[in-house]
């Protein structure tokens, strides 16, 4: 049996458990639940408790669809890792995993947020144990659940006027008031709040982009890493105010019955979310930011962008790692019956798709000069995931180098998994185990012995980066902050190297973006 550990919060004490030398935490009331007259409301303070409470079981998932992505079967497979936690509107908890308490260090503090788009996912992923980061970089690592979807951005102030204002960023707002916790307690953890890092990957990536322009987030992190997230523009007020109406539509709502939206169950409202994204196409990813449920920019909570026009002047100072995975998008579409037979016509159809009949053309030509030898299969991968992952994360790091106020570190995930025939290749998400250092919990990464000496590379990169800025250290090369001349980027492989603008003629085939 674990051994028990209690530990003070501002809101009272809790208990949690030792394990392989590691004080663990989980379910941990950040803010009051969301629920009732309180829906699509700013976070409240958690009411305080007396005693110690039980910090033992992770917290209820939000409300979410558990293929929101209509992965098939043979992917899905390789998700499942453990039987996930019930979901509920009652979600705002976090988890801590730390080395010791109160014992007068300051540690590095590094805060996931996890990936979903802003629709699914948890902090309660096998992937995301903070375990094994905990004991071997000696940092606090904090994961956390936040409102989703509907619940958490649902643009209404528009349609419903001030009795919903913020309802379009409320679970922003979340993540927020889960980093003030942080600011408040952590020190309680042994973790320095003075020394935050947030990361995430994919949705969570999109998130860190956010946090960097939120004027209420600013003093609360200091360092930040984007995984394949890249979210240069989020939804314009128009935008998010189309995705209110169509949810009301489906619900039979007019918009003079929207304060109707805080009695429904949570069930009938997550089932009118889900009517609304089944009619969104998985053609339009590249605009996936801007259309279905995402933090609105509404001027206030987000002024901007986040990265558009420029980068956000309030975190110009905030060091920044950012890199996506060779081929992002064979998570999303490798598998695909229409993507096996394909050829020159349904590629030139696909691609118009993606970027647009008038683009198609030269963006095919460009990757036919660069990869000859490639299938039209293979094409329409490299442009997607281009599109989607690696064009916007170079715009995000262009624009961050432009400020000339905080380094910047770019990198590619180019190991490939040899699942499924090694059909996936370095698809979307499998950096993340590498990480965490939490292989052993992964099937996506395979069996290959060669990943565990470069999770111990990349694992030691993020530690380095969030302790110091500067993810450097004796297992890699020598890795150089990024120019826009020299475009140094670290590709993480089983040989680890620097690489100057790599797949520098695709970049060049999306100069006018």
């Amino acid at each position: 049996m674990a051994e028990a550990v209690i530990a003070d919060t501002a809101a009272g004490k809790i208990r949690g458990a030792v394990e392989r030398g590691v004080n663990i935490f989980k379910g941990i009331p950040y803010a009051a639940p969301p629920i009732g007259a309180r829906r699509f409301r700013p976070p409240h303070s958690v009411a305080p408790w007396s005693g110690v409470r039980d910090a033992l079981a992770y917290g209820a998932r939000a409300m979410q669809d558990d293929n929101a992505f209509a992965l098939p079967p043979a992917l899905l497979k390789l998700f499942v890792m453990a039987e996930p936690m019930p979901m509920n509107e009652d979600c705002l908890f976090l988890n801590v995993w730390t080395p010791a308490l109160s014992d007068g260090r300051k540690r590095p503090v590094m805060f996931w947020c996890h990936g979903g788009a802003f629709i699914a996912g948890s902090g309660s992923s096998p992937w995301y144990d903070g375990t094994n980061l905990a004991a071997k970089g000696d940092v606090v690592v904090v994961t956390i659940n936040h409102r989703l979807g509907a619940f958490g951005y649902l643009h209404l102030e528009d349609i419903a006027g001030r009795e919903f204002e913020s309802a379009g960023v409320a679970g922003m707002l979340d993540i927020v008031a889960a980093l003030k916790w942080v600011r408040d307690n952590i020190a309680n953890f042994g973790g320095d709040p003075d020394n935050v890092t947030i990361f995430g990957e994919s949705g969570g990536g999109a998130k860190v982009c956010v946090l960097m322009a939120m004027p209420e987030a600013r003093g609360l992190f200091h360092k930040a890493i984007i995984q394949s997230g890249p979210a240069v523009e989020m939804a314009s007020r128009a935008d998010a105010s189309e995705t209110a109406r169509q949810l009301l539509g489906e619900l039979g709502l007019s918009p003079s019955q929207t304060a109707e939206l805080r009695s429904i169950s949570a069930e009938r409202l997550a089932q009118a979310q889900a009517a609304v994204l089944k009619k969104v196409s998985m053609m339009s990813f590249a605009n996936r930011r801007r259309i279905g449920f995402n933090p609105v920019v509404d001027e206030t909570h987000l002024p901007q962008g986040p990265f558009a026009p420029a980068a956000p002047a309030i975190s110009a100072g905030i060091p920044l790692m950012i890199g996506t995975n060779k081929d992002e998008m064979t998570l999303f579409f490798g598998l695909a019956p229409w993507l096996e037979a394909m050829d020159e016509a349904a590629m030139h159809s696909r691609v118009a798709m993606f970027v647009g009949a008038e683009r198609a053309p030269a963006i095919i030509a460009a990757y036919r000069k660069a990869r000859p030898s490639d299938a039209p299969r293979d094409i329409v991968l490299a442009i997607a995931t281009d599109q989607a992952m690696r064009i916007p994360s170079l715009v995000i790091a262009d624009r961050k180098v432009a400020q000339a106020a905080a380094p910047v570190f770019v990198y590619m995930f180019t190991w490939e998994t040899p699942v499924l025939e090694g059909k996936l290749k370095s698809p979307h998400a499998l950096e993340i185990p590498f990480v965490f250092d939490t292989l052993h919990t992964s099937k996506l990464a395979g069996d290959s012995p060669a990943r565990f000496p470069l999770s111990e590379k990349m694992s030691k990169a993020w530690l380095a980066f969030a302790r110091n800025g500067d993810p450097n250290h004796s297992g890699l090369p020598r890795w150089p902050t990024y120019d826009v001349e020299r475009r140094p980027t670290m590709m993480f492989s089983e040989q680890c190297r620097i690489e100057d603008d790599p797949f520098r003629a695709e970049r060049l085939a999306w100069s006018c973006d």
